[in-house]
């Protein structure tokens, strides 16, 4: 079973026998890499970013759409920005800086911290965007920005921040910065983030409130400095539809600001959206066109609306952040317990004398086999119903009762495989497969790692990264170590996920959780104070051999509970406090505040 890699794996990751292999380099396995980690004496999940995928993906990017620009004869030039919203940690922006150099490829900015990470990290001849709401002193610091010698534009939000830009220029002198406005356009997006385009939108300015702030800047005497018109109609598009009529909406209002007197107005910007193939089910797909498609139809109508209009064509902006980071990352969590495992051979405990029932369903056990599946799988069921009805009126004992149902369960795993060598053609074992999941308890928290799946129901795309060459057979539901509920990945008839049936005492099982370096670090909660886990970048040199670059290993408990504002001192302090007070001999004393220490100095996620 290849898990769906040929439609969201990008040729990014392969199958080589019997484990996940990277299609790059000298074609490393990633649990060849787990393995190297883990001998350095790290343990728990991992995540492993890719930095040549994030160069791959913007060299895809730039690639498909200077294609279109020279297919159709397009007089304007493609520049993008990374949103920084979609991830700020310095393992993913410090490569990030180094691979963009040679694009122009900039970053985008939507708060004053992400504004001074920008102004930091940001190549000096990229660009830099600012959106979202600012006051006064954010745009100090986009003028600041702009002495410093970068090409920052200040997208408006709203009339008030064209005020603050007209006063800010007034105390430097003159107007370091370019102006974006964003519009409100009535088209709207499509997916689970559809709400943040459209009229009801958070951000953008309405037609009239464009036109006066079109007559500010010309008032200001500064009409020059409106560069761009920026829109936003949704994160992870998944219909071209949508883009193409807020492409012809937004090129009008392009066009009709230039006719207004906006003549140095060069740019569109078309902010995020660009969806990423996240489905393992080839009847449920995220996207309904390619990058290819979505590169032409933007060229394509913006060159046909302004030719109509008898305008320049505009430099062509994207914000699209998904797209250029999701693929970067796997977390790979090792299985540390399957919920199924009392129903085992060893689990037994038959007397000399059994119930007639019990005997017949041990003889069902083992003895079926290819032939005769179907029926000794129906007579398992049917002896565990009279097992239980005997059991509620007094007849066997709770012995009795859990031999029952460690029997029918090993009769139904038998019949399963035999089931799936055969297709699952028979319904009703599939239907029973799919009711009756193994429990994989993995080693992570969904809270902090995959936190869009528990807050949107965002699923990712997941696999075993070994055992590949064996058919998987149970329906899998996958749990992670927090004490919550919630903390659970169901099996889902829509996108069955099917794991293998294995004995975690004999061998060892990990998940890979593909497709999450887009927003799921920056999400991630201390749910149950379980923090990040241990990080690796995994880079190639120019032999192709992959090397270790960044490992960096998750929080300890001091340091979660000192992130938190706690007085680790005193929590000591504390401690050391009620272990005096016991009893105890001093040599206890001391031991036990000394194996105390050691737990607060060592990590939240569980060990072998």
């Amino acid at each position: 079973m290849d898990y769906g890699i040929n439609m969201w794996g990008l040729n990014n990751f392969f199958i080589d026998n019997d484990k996940v292999a990277i299609n790059y380099g000298n074609e490393p396995t990633l649990i060849e890499i787990v393995k190297e980690i883990e001998s350095k004496g790290y343990e728990g999940p991992i995540l492993l970013r890719f930095p040549h995928l994030i160069k791959k993906q913007i060299n895809t990017l730039y690639s498909n759409f200077n294609r279109a620009i020279k297919e159709f004869k397009y007089e304007g030039e493609f520049k993008a920005v990374f949103p920084l919203k979609v991830n700020q940690f310095p393992s993913f922006v410090e490569p990030l800086s180094k691979i963009t150099s040679k694009y122009n490829y900039g970053l985008e900015a939507g708060s004053k911290a992400e504004l001074i990470l920008a102004m930091t990290y940001n190549n000096i001849d990229s660009p830099i965007t600012v959106n979202g709401f600012k006051d006064k002193e954010m745009i100090r610091l986009c003028f600041i920005a702009g002495k410093m010698g970068y090409d920052i534009t200040v997208t408006i939000e709203g009339l008030n921040e064209l005020d603050s830009i007209i006063e800010v220029a007034k105390e430097f002198g003159k107007n370091l910065v370019h102006i974006g406005i964003r519009i409100r356009l009535h088209s709207g997006g499509s997916g689970l983030w559809a709400k943040s385009g459209g009229i009801e939108s958070k951000f953008g300015l309405s037609a009239t409130e464009i036109i006066e702030a079109t007559e500010r800047l010309k008032k200001e005497n500064i009409i020059d400095k409106l560069r761009m018109i920026h829109f936003h109609i949704g994160s992870q598009i998944n219909d071209i539809a949508p883009v193409k009529k807020a492409l012809r909406e937004a090129g009008n209002i392009y066009a009709d600001l230039i006719k207004l007197g906006a003549h140095n107005l060069k740019a569109i910007n078309l902010g995020g959206g660009l969806a990423i193939e996240y489905s393992q089910n080839q009847e449920i797909r995220d996207k309904n066109y390619s990058i290819n498609e979505f590169a032409n139809d933007v060229v394509f109508l913006l060159k046909e609306v302004t030719t109509k209009k008898q305008v320049p064509m505009p430099n062509i902006f994207t914000e699209s952040g998904r797209f250029i980071a999701a693929t970067s990352a796997v977390l790979i969590t090792p299985i540390i317990e399957l919920f199924s495992s009392e129903y085992t051979s060893k689990a037994l405990k038959l007397k000399e004398t059994n119930p007639p029932l019990i005997d017949e369903l041990n003889d069902l056990y083992k003895n079926i086999n290819e032939n005769n599946y179907i029926e000794y799988f129906h007579d398992a069921l049917d002896h565990l119903e009279s097992l239980l009805t005997l059991f509620d009126l007094g007849y066997i004992d709770l012995i009795d009762r859990s031999n029952a149902e460690v029997l029918v369960h090993l009769t139904i795993k038998k019949a399963v495989i035999f089931a799936s060598h055969k297709g699952f053609k028979h319904n009703e074992l599939k239907k029973i497969n799919d009711r009756i999941q193994e429990k994989y308890l993995a080693n992570f928290s969904i809270f902090q790692s995959l936190p869009d799946f528990w807050g949107l129901g965002q699923r990712f795309p997941v696999m075993p990264i070994t055992h590949l060459n064996k058919t998987p057979t149970r329906s899998a539901t996958i749990w992670d170590i927090t004490c919550d509920s919630d903390g659970e990945i169901p099996f889902s008839k829509q996108n069955p996920l099917y794991l293998h049936d294995v004995e975690l005492d004999k061998e060892e099982y990990y998940l890979g959780f593909f497709l999450i370096g887009a927003y799921q670090e920056i999400l991630g909660m201390r749910h149950n104070l379980f923090t990040y886990p241990n990080e690796a970048n995994i880079e190639f040199d120019d032999d192709g051999n992959y090397k270790i670059t960044e490992l960096y290993s998750t929080q300890s408990i001091n340091d979660i509970l000192i992130d938190l504002d706690y007085d680790i001192d005193e929590i000591h302090r504390k401690l050391k406090t009620l272990i005096d007070n016991q009893d105890l001999k001093e040599e206890e004393k001391k031991e036990l505040l000394g194996k105390l220490l050691i737990h607060l100095n060592d990590t939240v996620y569980l060990k072998k």
